[in-house]
């Protein structure tokens, strides 16, 4: 069963029955809205939006990034699985494994955002969603509508935060300006 997650709202990741979660799947999906044109015509148009994983330390220092330019960290936990420069095609369009075991005990949490390395606000985006899928069983866990239209072209989506001796999911939903995760971190370090 999922849980629509609500803006700061968290989710444990203890799995039911119990045990955790050892793999889990973060995925980005989103379309262009059509602009109008001369004379109101519907012209369309590509739209970049690009999910990063942000690997942060204890005490909120980068420890590493996976992102479109660097689809692997650095101790391999964390895989993106390619750049999707335009949001075509159903389901996830952008996707971002983690393996929760393989995550060095030196990362305290895991940032996710989205950007429009195009440029476009979100106003000019529909459909646009981040889940969180257990790997190992194909169920979505928790899902974060995007949908909240505005002048901002980046979001901080979610965090997984080391908690006890298992994880949590927390739905962040602030946003940013910023084609590039780098843009971001001033506003991703107020989360931490």
């Amino acid at each position: 069963m999922s849980i629509s997650l609500q803006k700061g709202q968290k989710v444990s990741l203890a799995k039911p029955g119990g045990g955790g979660l050892t793999r889990v799947r973060m995925g980005l999906g989103w379309d262009a809205a059509p602009r109008k044109g001369l004379f109101g015509r519907l012209r369309p148009q590509t739209i970049d939006l690009d999910a990063s994983c942000l690997l942060f330390d204890a005490a909120g220092n980068l420890v590493d990034a996976v992102w479109f330019r660097q689809l692997r960290s650095k101790d391999g936990s964390v895989l993106h699985t390619g750049d999707n420069l335009t949001g075509e095609g159903e389901g996830d369009d952008e996707v971002i494994t983690v393996d929760l075991t393989a995550v060095p005990v030196g990362v305290a949490q895991l940032v996710f955002t989205v950007n429009s390395f195009t440029g476009q606000d979100f106003s000019q985006i529909k459909n646009a969603f981040c889940r969180l899928v257990d790997e190992t069983t194909g169920q979505e866990i928790a899902r974060y509508d995007l949908s909240g239209s505005g002048h901002h072209n980046a979001q901080i989506m979610a965090k997984v935060s080391r908690e006890g001796g298992g994880w949590a999911m927390t739905a962040i939903g602030a946003t940013a300006t910023g084609r590039t995760f780098q843009h971001l971190l001033p506003v991703v370090s107020a989360h931490l």
